[in-house]
């Protein structure tokens, strides 16, 4: 069995089912970029459009997860682990009304994981 490269906690997949009840289908997105981009932020499925600088790390709740790849390279030995916390989100990100932020946590893969981590998915345009 493969590593899993992003999780999600408990609380981030309530708030996930949630979200997708009253948006629909959803997607993740972190770019490391500036302002709220170095913070998982959540869209409709298709709103965001991603391309050739994104890979795809996996999935939480059903919804794919990409980062850039230029943060991928700095993150590549971690582990993702979405997590809530109280506070506003980014401002774009569905979660900002409810009172809530998603928030990365990580870890780093033991030698083991990483020697059963899966390549990721590289965006072809």
């Amino acid at each position: 069995m493969s590593a899993q490269r992003v999780t999600a906690t408990p609380a981030a997949l309530a708030l996930i089912e949630r979200l997708k009840a009253e948006h629909g289908e959803l997607m993740f997105h972190q770019s490391g970029g500036c302002c709220d981009g170095s913070s998982p932020m959540c869209f409709q499925r298709g709103e965001l459009m991603v391309g050739p600088s994104d890979v795809r790390l996996g999935e939480i709740g059903g919804c794919p997860f990409y980062m850039g790849a230029a943060q991928f390279e700095h993150w590549q030995h971690t582990q993702l682990i979405i997590d809530v916390v109280v506070g506003r989100g980014g401002m774009f990100s569905l979660e900002g009304a409810t009172g809530q932020r998603f928030l990365t946590r990580s870890r780093l893969f033991t030698e083991e994981e990483q020697s059963r981590l899966k390549p990721v998915f590289v965006l072809q345009v």
